[in-house]
């Protein structure tokens, strides 16, 4: 029977993110993934290949809306859809063959199968071809991820109604797509088939886009997303769908109450979020209870079973990668002895559309519902030099800072390299900064970063180019 020090189920970016600073502390480490390649969700079937097509859906768009015109470059592009695809798996390839580089780099066995709890201080793993072996470990670490919330009356085949990784991977492009859900995930997909031709109709539950967003970052975001052909039917609760070889009947009836209506479409992409994965894993063997929602509650990564700890999309907090990376990085700093911790209250977030939206600490919503009195700063890329002359002047940026002590409280963006920009309040936000700070801080000109100085300008009202 192997023994180690910490064995962790699952290869997603919390898993082997986590396993890899064990490797660095000097722990004895194994990781588990069933997939049969390393990176889960978020590699092989999420964020990476989703960029993979935004970006060249991107291009795409730029060649055949006239923005290449507009710059005086002439093409005729001709879509091909399957190469398109098979660049997007060939990265993907090898970014998990990168990751499983990382693992032998830092003495990290990586063991391919299905892992289950089998007791405390037990793993089973199943392999591939149904043969079994039990590890014995001092600490287990559940990083099993999350999967597609499934909707009911709505049943998903992967060939007309789709979940976001058969959005990935269409055999064809869409004359009509619906997306049910306007969160990240069937925003930034849609995006991609519009781009690409589709007419892309967004059926959400709730009166508005993105919930969780700022109210006015919001607005912001869908009206430049109208503007780009997508329609939205807001407070509508789907009722059901019928799929036939060519295309899916989609039911919708106002929450609000009132007429049903019907949609044709060829295919219909359910969004609604996503939900943890414990299916299998041995959980009432340590005693284990997710609650209602699936989720597995932790205290600074802890279970309720002694020796067992979780992190990621399988327990609480945001489904972000990021925020999976940094608890497997505390949660092992935690096993070997080290302080570790994780600040959920600067956990960014970012939508890779076009614009792009970023995001960083309190919504106007959430201080006013606190009590908390702040000061508002807020530019415009429309009056910023690099993106007026690079033709991306839409989206804004806005600062909340606190009334008395200047101390930034949340930062909300719209608009062209957002998600790359926000870790600069980031930092500015883990420092306890104040708008100040970064409005006397000097910016490269011209940059699309000046806009994030003149917002916190704003702060004061001396913003200085708007």
């Amino acid at each position: 029977m192997a023994q180690y020090d910490v064995v962790i189920i699952g290869g997603g970016p919390g898993g082997y993110n986590g396993a890899i600073r064990a490797g660095q502390l000097g722990l004895k480490v194994a990781i588990i993934e069933g997939r049969g390649k390393l990176g889960g969700t978020c590699l092989n079937v999420g964020c990476m290949p989703s960029k993979a097509l935004l970006h060249a859906s991107e291009l795409y768009d730029a060649a055949t809306n006239g923005e290449f015109a507009k710059l005086g470059i002439e093409v005729k592009p001709k879509l091909n859809l399957p190469q398109m695809m098979a660049q997007k798996a060939d990265s993907v390839e090898a970014l998990t063959k990168g990751v499983e580089f990382l693992m032998k780099k830092n003495k990290v066995e990586y063991i391919k199968g299905w892992g289950r709890i089998a007791g405390p201080g037990k793993v089973v793993v199943k392999a591939e071809d149904g043969s079994e072996t039990t590890l014995e470990t001092q600490n287990i670490v559940i990083a099993t991820g999350s999967e597609p919330t499934p909707l009911p009356g709505v049943t998903v085949d992967n060939k007309r109604i789709v979940d976001s990784t058969g959005a990935l991977s269409l055999p064809e492009v869409p004359k009509s797509l619906v997306v049910i859900g306007a969160g990240v995930i069937g925003l930034e997909l849609g995006s991609v088939w519009r781009r690409l031709g589709a007419e892309v109709t967004v059926v959400e539950y709730l009166d508005r886009i993105c919930p969780g967003l700022d109210d006015d970052t919001a607005k912001v975001f869908q009206r430049s997303l109208t503007k780009q052909g997508f329609k939205f039917q807001l407070g509508a609760k789907v009722t059901g769908a019928k799929a036939s070889a060519k295309g899916v009947e989609l039911s919708f009836e106002p929450v609000a109450g009132g007429a049903a209506q019907t949609i044709s479409a060829d295919y219909v992409l359910v969004a609604i979020g996503r939900r943890p994965f414990t299916e299998g894993l041995g959980l009432e063997t340590v005693g284990i209870v997710p609650d209602k929602r699936g989720v597995i509650a932790n205290d600074h990564f802890k279970t309720t079973a002694p020796g067992v700890w979780v992190i990621g999309d399988v327990t609480s907090g945001p489904m972000l990668a990021h925020k999976a990376e940094d608890e497997g990085v505390a949660c092992m700093e935690l096993i070997a002895g080290k302080a570790g911790h994780v600040n959920y209250d600067l956990i960014p977030g970012v939508i890779y559309t076009k614009p792009e939206v970023a995001t960083v600490g309190k919504t106007e919503e959430e201080l006013k519902a606190a009590g908390i009195a702040y000061k508002v700063g807020k530019f415009p890329f429309t009056a910023n030099s690099r993106a007026k002359i690079n033709h991306e002047g839409e989206g804004q940026v806005k600062v909340l800072a606190d009334a008395a002590t200047d101390r930034i409280l949340g930062v909300h963006m719209v608009g062209p390299n957002v998600g790359d920009m926000i870790g600069e309040f980031c930092v500015a936000m883990e420092f306890g900064g104040a708008s100040e700070d970064v409005a006397r801080t000097c910016h490269p000109h011209p940059t699309r970063s000046e806009a994030l100085r003149q917002a916190a300008m704003g702060v004061e009202g001396w913003t200085m180019q708007a």
